[in-house]
């Protein structure tokens, strides 16, 4: 039996990669003969950067950068020689005649909303200038061009901090310039002074369709999670779309508050896109094509997959939705294990679904249970098969 364990991150419990292992050790003690493949899935949060390295032999870099409420924050880099990606993946980031490394970054971990607590969350008083300021090390590091994972961001400043860190001026009225633009900030703005340098080329991950403005933008959506109070969103709306026309201004390029993704990661998407004529990439289809998983799902006789919640959403784009239908239709049978599961409306055949969680359990028992749990589920499963 070959089996492939692709498993996504159980949020707040284990990695991706520590899930697989997990999994794939159960399998080594009750199955010896079988043969196991790991594949970590990643969705541009969280493990993206790290995920993306190791998958092709990159090399790590530590870094430590400005956290979203301004505290020095551990991060880090990849760096990956462009011609060991697969040819799908080369072809999907389109980096025409770069010549260098390419630097695989992640949101997460710079700017993101898991160095917060629920008290600390607070759009006014985050940045994403440690995202600029990784983006400008893996740059001084050799990087060529960046690939930027957005998942999981913290901010809701339109990339103003990132564009600080990458050499943009950010000035006040009174010539002061201000080198952590938070939101609160914004009010004292008068200016902004691209840099002399252009900024390297760079690629964004990202999933969502959102504009930056609007119903459907940044802040509407995504705003309230990252703790923008309801009394707060026009206040901070119109904060947002006029540091949009600054930054739109200054580059010379407009038009892109409506541009589908540029409401990213609370916009840094827009700003990135305008300020240093970034690109958008779709997510999923970028990280399974670099980490191979069509030809991984091809010579598989069972995938094992999941994440830390498997609902509806699962089947909207993330990993291990996507991975699960894309077997079952190539008609393998299909494990997802998950901490918790709300059964989809509609469920293949070919899936067998179970929650790791035992019911009744707190979701704090549950995060820090995780590990034994899913080892228990997973050789439970293994027994009755």
């Amino acid at each position: 039996m070959r089996v492939l364990v692709a498993f996504d991150k159980f949020k707040d419990a284990l990695t991706a990669p520590v899930a697989c292992d997990l999994a794939a050790a159960v399998i080594a003690q009750s199955q010896p003969d079988w043969s196991v493949t790991t594949c970590p899935l990643a969705d541009g949060g969280e493990g993206f950067a790290p995920i993306l390295t190791h998958a092709v032999g990159g090399t790590w870099h530590e870094a430590t950068v400005t956290g979203p409420r301004g505290a020095p924050t551990a991060a880090g880099f990849g760096l990956v020689d462009i011609g060991k990606l697969p040819a799908a993946a080369r072809t999907r980031l389109n980096l025409g005649e770069v010549d260098g490394p390419l630097a695989v970054i992640e949101m997460a971990t710079a700017s993101g909303l898991q160095a917060l607590t629920t008290a600390e969350r607070d759009p006014w008083h985050t940045t994403s200038r440690g995202t600029g300021e990784l983006i400008t090390a893996a740059v001084s590091a050799g990087a060529a061009a960046a690939l930027l994972g957005v998942g999981g961001s913290a901010t809701n400043d339109v990339g103003l901090g990132a564009l600080a860190a990458l050499g943009w001026r950010v000035e006040t009225a009174a010539g002061e310039s201000l080198a952590v633009p938070y939101p609160h900030h914004w009010t004292k703005i008068s200016r902004l002074d691209p840099p002399a340098v252009p900024p390297p080329v760079l690629r964004i991950a990202c999933d969502v369709n959102n504009p930056l403005l609007g119903p459907r933008g940044a802040t509407a959506v995504f705003g309230p999670q990252k703790g923008l109070r309801p009394a707060d969103f026009d206040a901070l709306e119109a904060g947002v779309a006029r540091v949009a026309t600054l930054i739109a201004d200054a580059a010379g390029r407009s038009g892109l508050t409506t541009a589908p993704g540029a409401g990213a990661a609370g916009g840094i998407a827009y700003g990135l896109l305008t300020a240093a004529g970034a690109k958008l990439v779709p997510g999923f289809d970028l990280v399974e094509e670099w980490l191979d998983l069509d030809a991984k799902l091809t010579g598989a006789d069972l995938v094992i997959t999941g994440e830390g919640r498997f609902d509806e959403s699962s089947l909207e784009g993330k990993g291990p939705g996507s991975l699960a239908t894309r077997a079952a239709a190539a008609g393998k049978p299909v494990w997802i294990f998950a901490g918790s599961v709300e059964r989809p409306a509609t469920i293949n055949d070919r899936w067998r679904i179970r929650a790791i969680t035992p019911a009744g359990t707190s979701l704090p028992d549950a995060l820090a249970q995780a590990g034994p749990n899913l080892t228990r589920t997973v050789a439970q499963a293994l027994a009755e098969a």
